[in-house]
């Protein structure tokens, strides 16, 4: 009788599908949810993840509140308005490094709050408000991030990845100072109201419609609707026309326009990160903690939105 040929067990390797399942348990002890969070889709296939109604409310509730603490902060001083930024930065640098689990988390870390304080000091001080110095911060950040990365006692492994990492971070806290600028403008605080509002109620409203009907799905592996992202980006734009409409200097239809810029880059920024996140769950990464993962898309949409805001503020609005 011919002997029977070792199986995949016997040399310690796991079946596909086991392996897949395994992963699955993983995610799911991660990120428990009732399984009456789901969002049924007919004719889903089982490669699909659910739409998670209380993750998508709690999401848009937490837009909200960041929308208002944004455009509150900016109708006080501007040295109390960096302050209310640089706690935004420092979120947004322990939210990026959480999720996003750099090789060097603290090299990453320190260099972005190191730039977050350099750059709200130079928006806050510079006369007149310019954007250039921020812009040698910036520099000098990914500068001393790259020399943190080397010197390092890993060496050379994964540098490319956390250089990528410290890139965005640093990319990201600049973004945030750039409204302190703006808020030193004439009208600057105005057009912040405008464009930051829009923002905010795009993605509110975005994260709102995944909760109530996540239709039609944009990709299998991404819970996010289309529907969502059409109708955020159509309030937010309706929303900055009516506050152009109630304030001082500002034209509705120009704040419009600004408001639309600003909610498209802060929608496609937002569902960028599901993207990325859905990337890694295929690779089979172990999913990031469970709050950081999903604050992270509002978190980066308004810092990549501030910047979208300035421009289109000078360029339309100011």
């Amino acid at each position: 009788m011919p002997p029977t040929p070792p199986s995949a067990e016997d040399h310690g390797a796991r079946p596909p599908a086991a392996d897949q399942a395994a992963r699955r348990r993983r995610r799911e002890e991660a990120d428990p949810v009732d399984v009456s969070d789901e969002w049924e889709v007919p004719g889903r296939s089982e490669s699909w993840p659910p739409v998670r109604r209380l993750v998508s409310l709690g999401i848009a509730g937490f837009a909200a509140l960041l929308t208002v603490g944004l455009v509150v902060g900016a109708q006080t001083r501007h040295e109390s308005y960096a302050v209310v930024i640089f706690g935004v930065q420092v979120l947004f640098v322990a939210v990026w490094v959480v999720a996003s689990r750099p090789p060097a988390p603290r090299v990453v870390a320190a260099v972005g709050i190191a730039v977050a304080i350099g750059t709200d000091v130079a928006a806050v001080l510079t006369r007149p408000a310019s954007l250039a110095p921020l812009a040698y911060v910036t520099a000098a950040g990914f500068i001393v991030g790259v020399v943190g990365q080397l010197t390092r006692p890993a060496g050379r492994q994964r540098v490319t990845e956390s250089l990528g990492s410290s890139l965005v971070v640093t990319l990201g806290v600049v973004a945030f100072a750039s409204v302190v600028v703006l808020s030193r403008e004439v009208r600057g605080t105005q057009a912040i109201v405008a464009c930051i509002a829009a923002a905010g109620i795009a993605i509110l409203v975005a994260r709102i419609t995944d909760a109530v009907v996540a239709l039609p799905r944009i990709a299998p592996q991404v819970p996010r609707g289309g529907a969502g992202v059409v109708l955020g980006a159509m309030v937010g734009t309706a929303a900055a026309g009516a506050i152009g409409n109630l304030l001082d200097g500002i034209t509705p239809l120009w704040s419009a326009l600004a408001g639309l810029a600003t909610a498209i880059v802060a929608l496609m920024v937002d569902l960028s990160v599901g993207y990325a996140e859905a990337s890694r769950r295929i690779d089979g990464d172990e999913p990031a903690l469970y709050l950081a993962r999903h604050i992270q898309g509002p978190m980066g949409a308004f810092a990549f939105a501030a910047p979208a805001a300035y421009v289109a503020s000078v360029l339309l609005l100011l």
